[in-house]
């Protein structure tokens, strides 16, 4: 009898009729780009006050009580517009960086993709395999970009709350005198923990956002296809044998719901490395010489323990968080207007 419900159920889940995946062949390139320069930016100035707040508690000392008391600060100091410090640098390099990012994701995903499953690897595994490598890479090419906007803009988000000789008057002014002191490999500081960071929790990401829609679906798919709630009847479906299809506002929830689920693991994972390659690029090494991953490891311990490691956890993750929810919205939102017509998409 039992054997007889799962194998109902089996059917029954059988029956819903999942979105397409969009490939990189299906997309006019020139619409992807133009509108996702649009719509990352705006999702950058929605968050950007998360990134301030997290990269001041990560090198302030000594440390706010908490991230709440940090915030009021530089409101009372500084109002609304000291959450926008050096924005306007990481603006100017959000559009090429994501540029590089998009494009190196969708042609490693769908390469890879199809390499693995013509190998005779099943579909979910091969899903998880080319995500991950598609993270992989596409981390690695937005950091030759992000790294030299990374240094500038954080330097500029904490002048005047940390001990900084130097003195900028904005994104350009910070790119010259960086690199007359340190000349290009000032830039890069911090490079090669950028990728240590981005590259493995981008790998992660990816691969955890394929498997979490998955499970999301094939847990509760088979319910709210029995109830019929967020899903409708396809043409040639009806309640007891045809397929059906969710709604569209179902897909967002369950791509939004995977994105949280992903970023805030993320986030926890690699919040140590994230703090450490911040004070690399942002702390001055003094007559000791430029800052090492020993020595901002050391300062760190001194400074509160291996807990000092996670500071601004609170801003990171809800800023991961939500900027997965809303990057994956958007994205998967951009590519179902950047589809080409003669395609066509199945929602």
């Amino acid at each position: 009898m039992a054997a007889a419900a799962t194998e109902a159920e089996g059917e029954e889940v059988a029956k819903l009729h999942l979105p397409a995946e969009i490939d990189w062949e299906m997309l006019d390139k020139s619409r992807f780009f133009v509108l996702g320069a649009a719509l990352f930016s705006a999702v950058s100035a929605a968050l950007y006050p998360a990134v301030v707040l997290k990269t001041r508690l990560q090198v302030c000392h000594p440390a706010p009580p908490s991230a709440c008391a940090a915030a009021a600060a530089i409101l009372r100091r500084e109002g609304l517009l000291g959450f926008y410090r050096g924005f306007a640098t990481s603006l100017a390099g959000t559009v090429p960086a994501r540029t590089l990012y998009m494009a190196a994701l969708e042609v490693t995903k769908s390469t890879v993709g199809t390499a693995t499953i013509q190998l005779g690897v099943s579909e979910t595994t091969a899903s998880a395999v080319a995500s991950a490598v598609a993270g992989l890479s596409a981390a690695v090419a937005a950091q030759v970009v992000w790294t030299p906007i990374d240094v500038i803009s954080q330097r500029l988000m904490v002048q005047g709350h940390h001990r900084l000789t130097s003195k900028y008057l904005g994104g350009i002014d910070a790119f010259r005198k960086i690199v007359a002191s340190d000349g290009i490999r000032g830039l890069y500081r911090g490079f090669g923990m950028s990728i240590l960071t981005y590259a493995p929790s981008n790998a992660v990401w990816w691969a955890s956002y394929s498997l979490s829609q998955k499970l999301i679906w094939s847990g509760i798919g088979y319910y709210l296809c029995r109830l019929r709630f967020g899903f409708e009847e396809q043409e040639y479906g009806n309640s007891s044998g045809g397929a059906v299809k969710p709604e569209y506002r179902t897909v967002v929830v369950v791509q939004g719901l995977s994105a949280a689920m992903a970023g805030g693991a993320a986030a926890l994972v690699t919040m140590p490395l994230d703090t450490i390659k911040t004070r690399i690029q942002v702390m001055e090494g003094g007559k000791e010489g430029p800052m090492t991953i020993g020595r901002t490891v050391r300062s760190l311990i001194r400074e509160g323990g291996w807990s000092a490691c996670y500071r601004g956890l609170g801003p990171r993750w809800a800023s991961m968080s939500m900027s997965a929810t809303t990057m994956i919205t958007t994205y998967e939102f951009l590519k179902r207007l950047s589809t080409k017509k003669k395609e066509g998409f199945d929602i």
